[in-house]
């Protein structure tokens, strides 16, 4: 069902409880703001993904690596946080592809060169981006 007609039906639901003097015509409400804010989240922890995965092997440092590898890491935890409700297994597959990341982030050596830890990242990086992409789908975020 697209978002369009999804809206309209919840519309149309409401005003019916709305009319039956329900008082509960308003708790749909907060879960399409919190689908909303993980779409919105989703969205945050794909564009840093894509991000990561773009720096240059030849010149990226590890600080700038490091900066970026945070800035996904925070975007999973407020991921993680939602409130919206989205399928486990899509939640599962997220969830496994950022802790697989950062685990192999966190045992990359000290002296790693950039291109070694994106080279040594990239197959995460790709996972991460497609179980994104299907929670992003499965949410019909816009």
């Amino acid at each position: 069902m697209n978002r369009l007609l999804a809206t309209a039906v919840s519309t149309a639901a409401a005003a019916l409880l709305v009319a039956g003097g329900a008082a509960s015509a308003f708790a749909a409400a907060p879960a399409d703001e919190a689908t909303d804010k993980l779409c919105s989240s989703l969205t945050e922890l794909k564009a840093d993904n894509a991000k990561l995965r773009a720096l240059d092997p030849a010149t990226a440092t590890k600080d700038q690596i490091k900066d970026a590898h945070k800035a996904v890491q925070d975007d999973w935890k407020t991921v993680a946080e939602s409130t919206a409700q989205f399928n486990a297994a899509q939640k599962d597959a997220v969830k496994t592809a950022a802790n697989d990341l950062k685990k192999t982030y966190d045992d990359l050596p000290g002296d790693t060169t950039g291109a070694d830890a994106l080279t040594k990242l990239t197959p995460d990086l790709q996972k991460l981006d497609t179980a994104v992409a299907s929670a992003q789908n499965g949410l019909q975020c816009g």
